[in-house]
């Protein structure tokens, strides 16, 4: 792969500050930008709730947009709206991030405005409205057969670990929250010393610390409890998850497997073996399931988490035919290792480096970028070294990962319409 340094002409700087009360703040700094992104990251998701409270974290998401004590939620989108800036917000199973892009004259109202909602005011009647919108969307993902299987899997992948956690949570624990029992989840993890301030684009970055600091003085520290790594289910006989479902018209199978970690220098070769199996073209799957005709749609990933990883495997297609298409999955895990070749290699490093490139170009993208990895490892990482790193993964190293940690599902899931199937 040829060494192309994404950031040559542009004079990309990064700046780090940890703040009196705990709150860091990084950012990569482009005088040539146009726009600039900001993004509060908090290290809190649905690994780390209580089993009683799953989906406090993604319900908690929807209520920082409900306003505080001084700014209605009305206000609030208003706003954001005035200086033109698109803001937006999502939760995982090990963050929650808020978000929004400007143009750089208007970065420090952006910037105000992401930490006054960072403090909402929880009001009990906007947790009582927003209770049912959340369980409308939890009803509408179970329309999705995908995610029936995926939170299934993952349920019972890493259970008893609140890895397995759902994110938006079950209609039966938001049905039982209580607005307390946000107050109290909010409270511990919503902290300074638990938030990353990412920032990206055309900006001062002692001006935006000094701003963000006056912001956040009241925020106080509260040393969150670490996370308890999960144990991964290494070289046990898989564990299968049967689901039925009148509605569905199709059969649907999915599988995961334990894969490396956020921390471990294997999981690019894990994150191209992924690519090389289930790309959505051109994949091992996609040429013996999709274009053979035997499955609608096939499709692999990868997913590295705090302490475990993990790949999944997803297929389509006539039920009655689920378990040969199981069977041609196993065929093509089981021959990737020797199926390699260099011609692979060379097409997944020439589609990281185009999407490197793009997404270079937007202070979006980096801030996103440098904030989850902030988040997630401590440290940053230049798009150069990530993009050089992926261009030094060998055929060698793809192979080594797929005999340490095969995609071979450890737990599978299926849904057809009759347990006949």
């Amino acid at each position: 792969m040829p060494r192309v340094r994404l950031d040559s002409g542009m004079p990309i700087e990064f700046q780090q500050r940890v703040l009196p009360n705990g709150l860091t703040v990084i950012a990569e700094i482009d005088p040539t930008a146009v726009s600039v992104s900001a993004g509060f990251f908090v290290k809190t998701g649905a690994r780390d709730e209580d089993p009683a409270v799953m989906g406090v974290s993604h319900f908690l998401e929807h209520m920082m947009f409900k306003g505080t004590e001084s700014i209605s939620a009305e206000q609030l989108n208003r706003a954001f709206d005035e200086i033109g800036a698109k803001n937006n917000a999502y939760t995982s199973s090990e963050m929650t991030c808020f978000y929004a892009s400007s143009l750089p004259e208007h970065a420090s109202r952006s910037i105000e405005l992401l930490a006054r909602m960072m403090r909402p005011a929880l009001r009990q009647s906007d947790f009582d409205t927003e209770k049912s919108v959340i369980l409308e969307e939890i009803a509408m993902y179970k329309d999705n057969p995908f995610w029936v299987l995926f939170e299934a899997v993952t349920d019972r992948h890493y259970a008893p670990h609140p890895l397995g956690h759902r994110v938006l949570g079950t209609a039966e624990t938001i049905k039982d929250l209580t607005s307390e029992q946000m107050r109290d989840y909010f409270g511990q993890r919503y902290s300074a010393d638990n938030t990353t301030v990412a920032l990206a684009g055309r900006i001062d970055f002692n001006e935006a610390c000094d701003h963000i600091a006056a912001l956040c003085a009241g925020w106080n520290p509260t040393k969150p409890v670490g996370r308890l790594a999960p144990v991964p289910r290494y070289g046990q006989a898989p564990v299968e998850v049967r689901l039925t479902d009148a509605k569905v018209a199709r059969g649907y199978l999915l599988g995961m497997a334990p894969a490396p970690a956020a921390d471990d220098d294997r999981r690019y070769a894990a994150a191209m073996l992924a690519q090389i199996l289930g790309a959505p073209d051109n994949s091992r799957l996609h040429w013996a399931l999709v274009e053979s005709g035997l499955a609608e749609d096939a499709q692999a990933g990868f997913d590295a988490h705090d302490g475990a990883g993990d790949y999944y495997v997803f297929a389509a297609g006539e039920p009655g035919r689920i378990p040969e298409i199981q069977s041609v999955i196993q065929r093509e895990i089981a021959n990737l290792a020797s199926s390699l070749v260099e011609d692979d290699l060379d097409r997944l490093r020439n589609k990281v480096l185009t999407a490197a490139t793009v997404g270079g170009e937007r202070p979006g993208d980096r801030m996103q970028r440098i904030g989850r990895t902030w988040t997630a490892l401590g440290r940053y990482e230049s798009l150069d070294q990530e993009v050089d790193r992926i261009g030094r993964v060998t055929l060698q190293e793809l192979r080594s990962v797929a005999e340490q940690l095969p995609l071979a599902p450890a737990t599978i899931g299926i849904l057809t319409a009759d347990k006949a199937e």
